[in-house]
């Protein structure tokens, strides 16, 4: 995730307070491939070539190895944002200045060479009100949106303020740090910029003033599932003779692509429908199957039967169109991360009577 800075007011002294941005994502489980020794030398009960698993099978908790092994791997970079996650990321500011005390008491001294300059004496600074605000700039969006900052200690949250600001600051002392959370709701594709900025008041025993900086981290979400739809129209049932017609029918088909490096697995596939409609649902959930698995680049069918509530209950708009309404898709990644994908208005042209 590349980021740039803003120089400070005052580009020659360093900043006291230091900004750490990590994203947070799940681990993954260590992948192995178990081989085993040569034929001529293999008895009946041989283990794998022990340079051919991820850990050694002596500690008993590899006893018969597999592909996938109990060992969690850590990203090892920031990865790929996808539409419909939740981009979560820890912000952490630093105060790294130490005292002057823990400078001289490790410092030993040294005599000052004839004609020579003494250097100033380092003074003791304190801060204190450290703040962390957070925007986030989409691509559809002319302006940054605000992000709420979730505090890791829960008796922040009561010290919000009123103007909507993430407490009052928190003062730090020399090694210490503040870290807030983000949370956002990732709905498009493109560019996304992530805006943290940084402010605190610097005291010396003498003086003191507010010193910000900024910083933006940039990277790029792209698409997690292609979803095409097609709408047919389905014959009324037969009805009784006398009795009041049944509404119109439709057959909405649903294709979804996984279009992402991950493997899913679908959750749930529901319409909300504008008033008047209702659906039946064909898919796994109405016939007791088991979730569908997506890898990169499969496809699942899905299938609705949308019909009115009543004759006519559903009036077309000027264009001679009828909305159904929203398709949504839920899902999990293999390790158990949520993602959620709300489709337009769909709907259908109505031929003329």
């Amino acid at each position: 995730m590349s980021h740039q800075r803003y120089p400070s007011i005052d580009p020659k002294e360093p900043h006291s307070v230091s900004l750490k941005v990590l994203r947070l994502s799940r681990p993954s489980l260590v992948v192995q491939q178990p081989l085993p020794v040569p034929l001529s030398d293999q008895p009946d009960d041989a283990t794998p070539i022990s340079a051919s698993l991820a850990y050694s099978a002596n500690s008993g908790t590899n006893p018969e190895p597999f592909l996938l092994t109990p060992i969690l791997n850590l990203p090892p970079s920031f990865g790929t944002a996808y539409v419909g996650e939740t981009f979560s990321c820890t912000l952490c500011a630093n105060h790294d200045i130490p005292n002057p005390t823990e400078i001289d008491s490790t410092t030993a001294p040294t005599l000052p060479a004839p004609g020579a300059v003494h250097p100033q004496p380092v003074k003791k600074k304190f801060i204190r009100d450290v703040r962390i605000e957070a925007e986030m700039k989409t691509p559809g969006a002319t302006t940054p949106q605000k992000v709420v900052l979730q505090p890791t200690d829960p008796s922040a949250a009561d010290k919000e303020s009123d103007d909507g600001k993430q407490g009052s600051g928190t003062d730090l002392e020399p090694g210490q740090s503040l870290q807030k959370i983000v949370n956002y709701d990732l709905h498009e594709e493109g560019n996304h910029v992530l805006v943290v900025t940084v402010s605190y008041y610097e005291a010396t025993e003498t003086s003191g003033r507010v010193r910000t900086f900024r910083k933006l981290y940039q990277f790029i979400c792209k698409g997690s599932l292609i979803v095409r739809t097609k709408v047919g129209s389905l014959s009324a049932p037969a009805t009784p003779s006398g009795s009041e017609g049944v509404g119109r029918r439709w057959v909405m088909e649903a294709q979804l692509e996984n279009c992402s490096e991950d493997l899913m697995q679908l959750q749930r596939v529901r319409l909300q429908l504008e008033p008047g409609l209702r659906y039946q649902d064909c898919n796994w959930e109405a016939s007791g199957g088991g979730k569908p698995v997506l890898h990169p680049g499969e496809v699942e069918q899905c299938c609705f039967i949308v019909e009115e509530e009543a004759r006519d209950s559903v009036a077309e708009g000027r264009d001679g169109r009828i909305t159904f309404g929203v398709l949504g898709i839920d899902w999990r990644n293999e390790m158990g991360s949520k993602g959620s994908l709300s489709t337009g208005r769909l709907g259908t042209r109505v031929a003329a009577r």
